[in-house]
């Protein structure tokens, strides 16, 4: 039996350690903050709660294997989870609006042909097919595996052999030109690129392997958790406490101890811990080895702004689960996002969600969340201050874009901003860190869960296989598999 010290009590950090405590190992997890889930948090105000990071599940495969492989209970028996259906609703620029069925192509295609044109479900499902092929070339190496140690075949992009005549004589290189080349319907293309913008990427530069998440999303389904994803977080530092993981909240880690290899860890108030093996979920430096940050000098990646409305009157009848509102001016936007000076675009790409879940708000009453990618917090290129004036400003634009008609029946509403997000997480800037994707060079591939110093390993959002929820969760896979059995 090993003693384990866990640093940070985010989902990856708590799904690791439920997985070795379940097979024997003696495991402390040490959270800097007072409560757990990291970026799964949650606000409440008289009667409405509001989550406030990932408010969808794709891919519950994971933690239902969480669940059976550290209890022997069913994702099932722990949440109530419900599929959204429809998965999306879509407003592109001109008005047109159209639904896409959850987990059903041939439903999603239908819809497309009927709002778009005969050619769009075509151009589309050739797109997810070869989506397909790219998450069956990629998901043991890029997901459930360790990072090898020569990630070579990963710097390859697998979406380029799948097409074999290329328009314009050669392949095609990102995203964005999967949808000037491939997709050539505006529609489409905001399709695409909304996909890129959730996760941080700018479809100019994310490699054409990006066509795997709307292929897995639509391919497997997406979810929601009744009570919010606070409800999974929940669920997940349950089965810690099952499997007797100790768990030390408001104990902020200063570095990990050890010469030549990982001994523990120094806590901000002098004392120390041994361990015989450390797994960080946040960023950590080795006390005897003083060294820069190797991503210091990097711009954070884009965080996320977030309006949060308490609305007066019940949700109407028949009210989409997830509406998504397109930038105005797709160009605007991604300049705004990622040119060269941080600045808000005040038509972009907003998500609105309004769960018809009565457990987040009094009876008679609603909630809705408008979401918008936008620049990290912080100064220098490509950050903004985010003063308090600049956010309320702000949010009256993206409402007034997104959601005209919710404003009459605003109670309160409350503004996130990247700046919240990185006081309450940590995340440098409040940046939200994407999944890893195969090609680019190598530029998108997420650091390995076995670092250079023996016995310290990485696991969460900035390490393999990356962010967002589903992947957290293999990172916790493949870091436990790693440190093995007593």
């Amino acid at each position: 039996m090993a003693r384990i010290l866990v640093i940070g009590a985010g989902m990856g950090g708590l799904a690791t350690a439920a997985r070795l405590a379940t097979v024997g190992h003696r495991v402390t997890v040490c959270e800097a903050g007072p409560t757990h889930g990291g970026m799964l948090g949650q606000y409440q105000r008289e009667g409405f709660r509001f989550d406030t990071g990932p408010t969808l599940l794709t891919l519950p495969a994971v933690y239902r294997d969480l669940m059976l492989k550290t209890g022997r209970t069913r994702l099932e028996d722990e949440v109530e989870l419900l599929p959204v259906d429809p998965g999306s609703t879509h407003v592109l620029p001109d008005g047109t609006r159209f639904d896409l069925a959850n987990a059903s192509r041939a439903k999603v295609l239908r819809a497309l042909d009927d709002a778009l044109g005969q050619e769009a479900g075509r151009r589309w499902g050739e797109l997810l097919e070869r989506g397909r092929g790219v998450w069956e070339a990629t998901r043991r190496p890029l997901l459930e595996e360790p990072l090898p140690d020569d990630p070579t075949p990963l710097h390859r992009d697998p979406y380029l052999p799948l097409k074999r005549r290329w328009p314009l004589g050669r392949p095609t290189a990102t995203a964005a030109e999967v949808a000037e080349r491939e997709l050539r319907l505006p529609g489409l293309t905001s399709l695409l690129d909304e996909y890129a913008l959730r996760f941080g990427f700018d479809p100019r530069r994310a490699p054409a392997s990006l066509t795997s998440i709307p292929y897995m999303e639509q391919s497997f389904g997406v979810w929601y958790v009744t009570g919010g994803m606070r409800a999974l977080a929940d669920a997940v530092l349950r089965r810690c406490e099952q499997r007797r993981v100790e768990l030390r909240f408001d104990a902020p880690v200063e570095g990990v101890l050890g010469d030549d290899r990982a001994t523990g860890v120094l806590l901000a108030d002098g004392s120390t811990l041994d361990a015989d093996v450390v797994v960080a979920d946040t960023r950590v430096r080795v006390l005897a080895r003083p060294q820069p940050d190797a991503t210091e000098g990097e711009q954070p990646a884009p965080g996320r702004f977030s309006v949060l409305l308490a609305l007066r009157g019940a949700r109407p009848p028949g009210t989409p689960h997830r509406t998504v509102v397109h930038a105005a001016d797709r160009t605007a936007e991604l300049d705004a996002l990622f040119g060269p000076s941080a600045r808000l675009y005040d038509r972009p790409t907003v998500q609105v969600l309004r769960p018809g879940d009565a457990t987040l708000a009094p009876e008679g009453h609603e909630t809705a969340v408008l979401t918008v990618t936008v620049p990290a917090a912080g100064q220098g290129p490509r950050q903004l201050p985010w003063s308090a004036a600049e956010a309320d400003a702000y949010a009256d634009a993206v409402l007034a874009h997104a959601a005209p008609g919710l404003r009459e029946r605003v109670l309160w509403r409350e503004l996130r901003t990247p700046a919240d997000t990185e006081r309450e997480t940590g995340a440098p800037g409040g940046s939200v860190p994407g999944p890893a994707l195969a090609g680019a060079g190598g530029a998108f591939l997420r650091a390995g869960n076995r670092t250079a110093f023996p016995g310290l390993y990485r696991v969460g959002g900035a390490a393999h296989p990356g962010g967002g929820l589903a992947r957290v969760g293999m990172s916790a896979t493949v870091t436990a598999e790693l440190i093995g059995t007593p």
